[in-house]
């Protein structure tokens, strides 16, 4: 999913509006996304404290709540409509799995296994897919896909910026990457827990400090959210699905793939990071020549 252009550009404080109405009214109630009316609004702000006059005007939206509304009816939509069709469970996820080895027969990407025991142990499908068409689509380019470092920027043979966390996988590699990409699998998972909640804040840590990183140098690295499981997202953790929405649109991630997405999207995508790759190996030599 890539953000849609009417609301990616919006200020924090609009940000600030869908926050604030979601938690106090809630992202789900029986199996529906909820789309706030002017009284739920109203209701909400007031619960809050807060004024809800910039909204609602009476019983009328303003222009700003027209706005927000109009947020919360797409997020509603694009959710039900398409993100929920392309989450798989463990059984559609080793279909494409298998289809994928198939098209690379001679991929020599990792092919790591889940944490899983028992019948439950089997190849990380979706870290696998992923690994498998970016190797298809990059060729002999070179491309991390376990960095075991941190994410460093570098400029005149210095840390430009050093980022908090490890990601998942990293082009051309964790110094002075093209693009950044954090999957989250959870097939096997039978409850929703703070693992899996704390793996989207961490997410959108990245994305603050990558958007740090451009606003104060203009080096602008790619950004990449991965997930998949039906029962967990959709059954279990569908506030969260929310809040991807919003961290996408809000600039945190340049694209969130959902599930069977992956299969048209990310060739495209690598195509574009090689596209970008001399860039980012200038930056490189130029931080070596400087030594």
């Amino acid at each position: 999913m890539r953000p849609n252009p009417t609301f990616a550009s919006q200020p924090k404080e609009f940000w600030a509006d869908v926050r604030s109405l979601s938690q106090k009214l809630g992202y789900a109630r029986r199996g529906q996304f909820i789309v706030p009316g002017p009284a739920d609004i109203v209701r909400g702000y007031r619960d809050l404290a807060l004024d809800p006059g910039h909204l609602v005007d009476g019983q009328t939206l303003t222009e700003l709540g027209g706005k927000v509304v109009g947020y919360f009816a797409y997020r509603a939509r694009v959710l039900t409509d398409e993100v929920r069709h392309h989450l798989m469970d463990a059984d559609g996820a080793r279909s494409i799995y298998e289809q994928v080895r198939e098209t690379h027969p001679s991929s020599r990407a990792p092919q790591p296994m889940n944490k899983q025991k028992g019948a439950m142990r089997a190849p990380a499908y979706l870290t696998c897919i992923v690994n498998m068409l970016i190797e298809g689509s990059i060729g002999a380019a070179p491309c991390d896909y376990d960095p075991r470092e941190l994410t460093a920027v570098t400029r005149d043979a210095r840390p430009l910026r050093t980022l908090a966390r490890r990601v998942d996988g990293a082009f051309p590699s964790a110094t002075n990457p093209v693009a950044l990409w954090e999957i989250k699998e959870y097939y096997y998972t039978t409850t929703f827990g703070s693992r899996i909640a704390d793996g989207v804040y961490e997410t959108l840590m990245d994305g603050m400090e990558l958007e740090e990183l451009h606003e104060h140098t203009g080096v602008d690295v790619l950004h990449y959210l991965i997930i998949d499981a039906y029962e967990t997202w959709w059954n279990d953790g569908r506030s969260y699905l929310c809040r991807m929405v919003d961290m996408l649109h809000m600039g945190y991630v340049d694209e969130v793939l959902f599930g069977s997405e992956v299969v048209d999207r990310l060739p495209v995508l690598a195509t574009e990071w090689l596209a970008r790759l001399p860039e980012a190996q200038e930056r490189e030599a130029h931080a070596h020549r400087t030594l």
